[in-house]
């Protein structure tokens, strides 16, 4: 349970240092890397510190004056039993951690099985087991699967119908923006970044830094296109079309509409970003900095040996009235 709560508000921590970093960056600087770095970070520190920077709690609360008849707290972190009591149900907490990984595992594998089908069909259907190619873009046409790039062994571009009767100009930017996910591994960057979560499915915070890496990718991505093709404003217009087409497609990631809830902070990144005022220059570098002096700061807690023969005594004197 302390492992738990560590573990997540180190990555909480870490996420708002993300956060201001990431405010701080221009608007065309590339983020994905800040939270590559910011995902392992929050794995490594609670694991290290467990090691080389801990801090007994049960010694803290032996020195707040050992059991609860003394001070009267009742069951309290204060209490040395209190703690026992706590460490009672890691065994509950580690069959429900279990389920719900290999519930995640399932759904990971039958998803992927799911899209492999659907491309295996769409491609069955147009008589080919070749990729078409469309505006110099190798793509796989489906009925209604993406715009999306998937694939690990081999990333390929997932192109609905409806995406090949576009005027020329939004194919293009279409097509470009899945090409250059493909060109970026953003498929398997997304997937190696996740995986984490099979053993840490309890870990909320690294689900947050998940979302924000999905968003940065595509981020990046919106950058690149319209660094290369131009007129942001009409690719985030055309953002808003294929939204309003594909509402009731299924959703994958990478792709061209990427992350539920990702469109009004791409839109307002590429049409109207908000420049740092003068004031946020100053506190934004502050509030980083108090936020990594905290975690450096911040031990992890531990219970130490007497906890658990605190707690066999009180089991023994509960059976025995």
């Amino acid at each position: 349970m302390l492992c738990i709560l560590y573990v997540n508000a180190v990555g909480a921590l870490l996420g708002m240092v993300g956060l201001s970093i990431e405010r701080l960056l221009p608007t065309t600087a590339p983020r994905r890397w800040l939270w590559c770095l910011i995902i392992p970070l929050s794995m490594f520190v609670p694991g290290f510190y467990r090691m080389h920077h801990n801090w007994v709690v049960t010694d803290t609360a032996s020195d707040a004056g050992g059991s609860s008849t003394g001070l009267g707290f009742g069951m309290t972190p204060f209490d040395r039993d209190w703690w026992a009591r706590t460490e009672s149900y890691d065994l509950t907490i580690n069959k429900v951690w279990w389920t719900i990984s290999l519930i995640l595992v399932v759904w990971g594998v039958a998803n992927a099985l799911r899209v492999a089908l659907l491309i295996a069909l769409s491609r069955r259907a147009a008589g080919s087991s070749n990729a078409s190619v469309v505006d110099g873009v190798p793509v796989v046409v489906t009925d209604q699967l993406g715009p999306a790039t998937v694939g690990l062994m081999r990333s390929q571009v997932l192109v609905p119908r409806w995406v090949l009767a576009l005027p020329g100009v939004q194919r293009r930017y279409v097509l470009r923006h899945e090409e250059e996910h493909r060109r970026a591994h953003d498929a398997h960057l997304l997937l190696f970044t996740s995986l984490p979560l099979l053993l840490m499915p309890w870990n909320l915070a690294m689900w947050w830094h998940l979302r924000r890496l999905s968003l940065a990718v595509e981020l990046d991505c919106d950058n690149r296109v319209v660094s290369a093709l131009g007129d942001a404003p009409a690719y985030g217009e055309l953002l808003l079309t294929v939204a309003e087409v594909a509402s009731k497609a299924p959703r994958l990631q990478p792709a061209f509409l990427g992350g539920a809830g990702s469109l009004e902070r791409r839109l307002r990144a590429l049409v109207s970003p908000t420049p740092l005022r003068r004031a946020q220059k100053f506190l934004l570098p502050v509030l980083t900095l108090a936020l990594l002096f905290i975690v450096v700061w911040m031990p992890h807690p531990i219970l130490g040996p007497n906890c658990s023969t605190s707690h066999q005594v009180t089991s023994t004197a509960s059976t025995t009235r």
